[in-house]
């Protein structure tokens, strides 16, 4: 099942300049578990040592935030877009 992930600016550079790449994956975990095997400088960024998202990101499942759906466990459809997103604070 493949599906496209859109790279925010901040983490292109770990994946060669690449606003979106494609990769495949039956859930959200194992599309971000690939993500992470194949460009080895988005660990830590986008998901923590034990599979779990990190705080600091958020993930879209087309225009759902999947922390309101099943986190990692989200299955994905083919052909759906996966957006990863910093979180933004500020004060």
């Amino acid at each position: 099942m493949a599906v496209e992930v859109r790279l925010p600016t901040v983490l292109r550079n770990h994946a060669g300049g690449a606003s979106v790449v494609s990769l495949d994956g039956a859930t959200i975990g194992e599309v971000l578990a690939k993500l992470v095997a194949e460009y080895p400088g988005m660990s830590g960024q986008v998901v923590q040592e034990d599979g779990s998202l990190h705080k600091f990101v958020n993930i879209y499942l087309n225009d759902d935030d999947v922390r309101y759906l099943d986190g990692v466990n989200t299955p994905v459809p083919d052909g759906a877009e996966i957006s990863i997103l910093p979180a933004v604070a500020g004060g």
